[in-house]
């Protein structure tokens, strides 16, 4: 899930926000301000339900915020590099470089977040608890109080063994300690998720048809998301096990041909480069060093009254958000490291020196050769 803007920095860590985290947001403020407030609290004015409800919404949103950078944060000490933190329609997500390199590594990884949304809960119902000794009965009460519930709500959710909730990785990390077979272990979490995503669909469509409304349906909408994230993490495992270790230099398309970061997107269109057929171009500055990477599709999203001011290098991804490699190094453990703002790609560097790119169609060519599925993005 792609960023839509950039918030910051948690300890060194990039944190941004997809555009549909307003709906969410919205969806959460109004039922607030417009139902719960009103219906326990009916004595305050309706500026003060609207104020009480977006803070507990923020509250919300930097719990969910705490949980995924508990995750970064755990990866980091385990060794893994952490891309970024995302807030999403439903809920966040922390991407990593890499796997966990043992069972142990991934169950610390995985029950941070559910630990810290437990917490967070257990404070924020504490602190309710305290207003309610002392005699006040008010909306900063419920403003504790909702927001605690929901931790632990989510706590509990989040601990159910199913791909790729984090008790699905939970679960991962007990069978390929049992088995010492990652594989199996992440196929066995996988099918769990898509179980349970199904068991969530049919629940949520039911109770739709039965009359319960929006939140019927919103369950089935998490549901069929657990099962297409369940199901895309079973497909990569099996990509992973069909590479074996087969290294990188076998994948890659070497040599790939590079394009000045400050040459226009016009300039790129009527030169020689653009004969070859290359679907992507590492960028160069002026000292010959790379500095990312300018795929076509980013090229085509420029408009043509734009095209002979704007420099690759304003629409490429950045070389920190590309996945870089080494020639010797096995090709399955690159896949968990493909970013989307590389749109599947990774540069693969020799004593500091570009030599190959990997693309999802060497991905796919080998793959073929090999008789294997091909990996879905």
């Amino acid at each position: 899930m792609r960023a839509s803007f950039w918030l910051g920095r948690i300890a060194g860590i990039r944190v941004g926000v997809n555009w549909s985290v307003l709906v969410i947001f919205v969806l959460i403020a109004w039922g607030l301000a417009a139902s719960r407030f009103p219906a326990t609290y009916p004595q305050y004015s309706n500026s003060a339900y609207i104020v009480a409800a977006v803070l507990t919404a923020v509250v919300f949103f930097i719990s969910l915020l705490a949980h995924e950078t508990s995750h970064a944060l755990v990866a980091r000490r385990n060794g893994l590099h952490v891309q970024d933190i995302t807030l999403w329609l439903f809920g966040g997500v922390a991407r990593l470089s890499g796997e966990a390199s043992n069972p142990g590594a991934e169950l610390r990884i995985a029950g941070v977040g559910p630990l810290v949304s437990l917490l967070l809960g257990g404070v924020f119902l504490g602190a309710a608890a305290l207003l309610r000794a002392g005699g006040y009965d008010g909306l900063m009460l419920a403003g504790f109080a909702w927001p605690g519930g929901i931790n632990i709500a989510l706590a509990v959710f989040n601990v159910i063994p199913a791909a790729p909730l984090d008790g699905g990785r939970l679960l991962r990390s007990i069978i390929w300690w049992r088995t010492g077979d990652r594989l199996k272990a992440t196929r066995w979490s996988s099918r769990a998720g898509q179980v349970f995503g199904w068991g969530l669909v049919a629940l949520g469509l039911f109770g739709f048809l039965t009359g319960d409304g929006f939140g019927a349906l919103w369950l089935a909408l998490i549901g069929w998301f657990l099962v297409g994230a369940a199901t895309a993490e079973n497909q990569q495992a099996t990509v992973r096990r069909q590479l074996g270790e087969m290294a990188i230099r076998d994948v890659m398309t070497p040599n790939p041909e590079t394009a000045p970061g400050s040459m226009t997107v016009e300039g790129l269109l009527s030169s020689e480069l653009i004969k070859h057929r290359h679907s992507s171009f590492p960028l160069t500055d002026d000292r010959g060093a790379v500095t990312g990477l300018v795929t076509f599709n980013q090229i085509r999203r420029v408009p043509p009254q734009e095209q002979t001011s704007t420099r690759l290098r304003d629409i490429a991804c950045p070389l920190d958000q590309v996945a870089q490699a080494r020639p010797d190094e096995p090709a399955a453990d690159l896949l968990p490291r493909l970013s989307e703002c590389a749109e599947g790609r990774a540069l693969v560097f020799s004593d500091g020196a570009l030599v190959g790119i990997v693309s999802p169609s060497d991905v796919s060519r080998v793959l073929r050769w090999m008789g294997a599925p091909t990996p879905t993005r």
